[in-house]
């Protein structure tokens, strides 16, 4: 399938998916030893590697210190060049109360929130994603 960069598609297509488990934001050092396979995300940043992965790791690592997040995959496949996708649903779950933290896939938008709000979030996108199907 392409990829879809009219803004009123996407959101009518959202579809989010609330993947299973609890993920933490950590920092790693440069030279970690980490596991390709055991990182969800990762970016390189001046004060060493954001990584993003599974609860169980970061505890049995001691990493607990982080920013525990749900993840909710967008299942529209978006183009990079698509403008305003982000902003609809992060204004939406701002109006909520719900922060956001974006990690864009080649495929897919993957949106972290805070673990104990990830139903509002999901319900929040549902609600905004409904909304573009009434008006389509």
């Amino acid at each position: 399938m392409s990829a879809i960069k009219e803004l009123d598609i996407l959101i009518h297509s959202m579809q989010p998916v609330l993947n299973e488990g609890a993920y933490y934001f950590i920092t790693l050092p440069e030279h970690s030893d980490l596991p390709f396979g055991d990182m969800i995300a990762t970016i390189r940043e001046c004060e060493g590697v954001s990584v993003v992965v599974r609860e169980e790791l970061a505890v049995a690592r001691g990493w607990q210190n982080g920013f525990r997040a749900a993840w909710i995959t967008l299942n529209v496949h978006s183009d990079f060049a698509a403008v305003g996708l982000t902003a609809a649903f992060a204004g939406a779950l701002g109006k909520v109360g719900v922060s956001c933290n974006v990690v864009a896939g080649h495929h897919h938008d993957h949106i972290f929130v805070p673990f104990e709000q990830a139903d509002l979030a999901m319900q929040t996108l549902l609600n905004l994603q409904k909304n573009a199907f009434q008006a389509a």
